[in-house]
């Protein structure tokens, strides 16, 4: 038995290929399933099953990128192709290992784990929890409605009252982890575990109590992002087959224009500073990083029509990089990428936008003359409530589109984050808007809150 874990850290996910005697099984694959096939294959392993925990919410099923291989799924997720559905009980040979499935309902209703024994031993020495038990934590039960979440909650309960009665060695080995808005809590960065370890630390696991169970799963949610709801009906109905990372042509600033007239989007993966020295007018700045189409997919309208703008150096990289983590989501509409970035669309005649940066320092300075700027904050909740600047403005960046409203038109809005990642996201949709904007962008809250304790 060969097990091969792969994370996937703009979803916070695992996936994992696990071999037995030259036969494979991938566990909750995303859609770039070619990177797992690679693998498979330079282990002379046939991958003959592809099984899933549940329809997920935050990502496409690489599933049918598989060729060959036989879909398993929960029997309950109303699958509309061609699979094998499965319930508790059901049994699967692979090599001399048997994956029995497992009712784990919580995270989702249909939810199935896999367990996983050795020739034929009575002990599973494996589970793929996949959303119900995590490091540290469990799936979230919230992502259905709120109308839901008690029934889920209760649903989750039973599950992990009965995941409490396996081994202190089982290995536990989960597909949301450190990362992913999937989790109820904030899981730990390792990625799998045993029951035995989540039994020293992990209150989702050992509370008995029904009622302070449900209490604690439902409180501190973060929120999640907005493409969410747009997975799991595409994952039931079986999305479009790639088979690799799509081509997109690199384009003048003559077809850019076009198709922003047309109604595409303007995405610029540079970095914040040059973003705010010049962009195309109306580009959404959100950085080539790990949360590329977290955010992405959180602000924009799902499956727009997008035009990227992409760093200098490591062009190439890095459009393979964002392709990749976009049609992980779903975003298959990316009609190229302008050829020689704002500078060719500058040199072509056409106007070119920007706005200010600053740090702590020179936003100190302000304060310190008796000056209150105002500043829009756009964390999370949670960070909000351990600590912001007096008199700030909070609106979470994942609201700011339905609520830029609110925000003055008639002053300078210096905006923050974290660390600035999410600010300059901000900054540039409401530039979009025309309000006149400053970025903190080398450092965020934390940072302007202790230097401003003195004042």
């Amino acid at each position: 038995m060969e097990l091969e874990l792969f994370i996937t850290p703009d979803l916070g996910d695992n996936s994992y290929l696990l071999t037995s005697d030259g036969e494979a099984a991938l566990i909750d694959p995303q859609r770039d399933a070619w990177r797992f096939l690679a693998k498979a294959a330079e282990l002379n392993a046939d991958v003959r099953y592809v099984f899933e925990t549940h329809a997920h919410n935050d990502y496409i099923s690489g599933a049918h990128e598989v060729p060959g291989a036989k879909i398993v799924a929960p029997a309950l997720g109303a699958y509309e192709f061609d699979h094998e559905p499965a319930k508790g009980g059901a049994e699967f040979r692979l090599g001399a290992l048997r994956i029995v499935a497992m009712d784990t309902p919580g995270h989702t209703p249909e939810h199935v784990s896999w367990l996983v024994y050795e020739d034929d031993g009575d002990s599973p020495v494996a589970i793929f929890s996949g959303g119900s038990l995590m490091v540290g934590s469990a799936g979230r039960t919230d992502l259905l409605g709120m109308d839901r979440a008690d029934e889920l909650t209760r649903m989750q309960f039973r599950t992990m009252r009965q995941m409490a009665k396996f081994p202190d060695s089982l290995e536990v080995l989960p597909t949301h982890g450190a990362g992913s808005f999937c989790a109820s809590a904030a899981p730990a960065l390792i990625r799998t575990t045993t029951i035995g370890e989540e039994r020293l630390r992990n209150l989702a696991l050992t509370e008995t109590d029904e009622d302070e169970f449900i209490r604690r799963q439902l409180s501190g949610l973060l929120s999640y992002p907005k493409y969410y709801p747009k997975m799991a009906p595409i994952n039931r109905r079986g999305p479009a087959v790639l088979r690799t990372v799509p081509k997109v042509p690199a384009l003048a600033p003559e077809d850019v224009a076009k198709l922003i007239d047309e109604g595409a989007r303007v995405v610029d993966a540079r970095n914040r500073f040059e973003f705010a020295s010049s962009h195309l007018p109306g580009a959404i700045n959100i950085e080539m990083t790990s949360s590329f189409s977290t955010y992405a997919g959180w602000i924009l309208p799902f499956n727009e029509r997008i035009v990227l703008v992409l760093p200098e150096a490591g062009e190439q990289e890095v459009l393979e990089g964002a392709m990749t983590q976009l049609l992980r989501i779903g975003f298959d509409r990316v009609e190229g990428y302008l050829e020689g970035g704002p500078a060719a669309w500058e040199a072509s005649g056409r106007p070119v936008s920007s706005y200010e940066t600053c740090d702590v320092d020179g936003l100190h300075e302000i304060y310190a003359a008796g000056d209150h700027p105002h500043i829009l904050d756009v964390r999370q909740d949670d960070e909000w409530a351990d600590g912001h600047i007096p008199d700030s403005r909070h609106i979470f960046i994942g609201d700011l589109p339905d609520r830029i409203s609110e925000v003055p038109d008639d002053r300078t809005i210096y905006v923050a984050c974290a660390g600035g990642f999410r600010a300059a996201i901000a900054a540039s949709m409401l530039a979009r808007e025309g309000r006149d904007v400053n970025l903190l962008a080398s450092a965020g809250v934390p940072e302007m809150v202790a230097a401003m304790l003195p004042i």
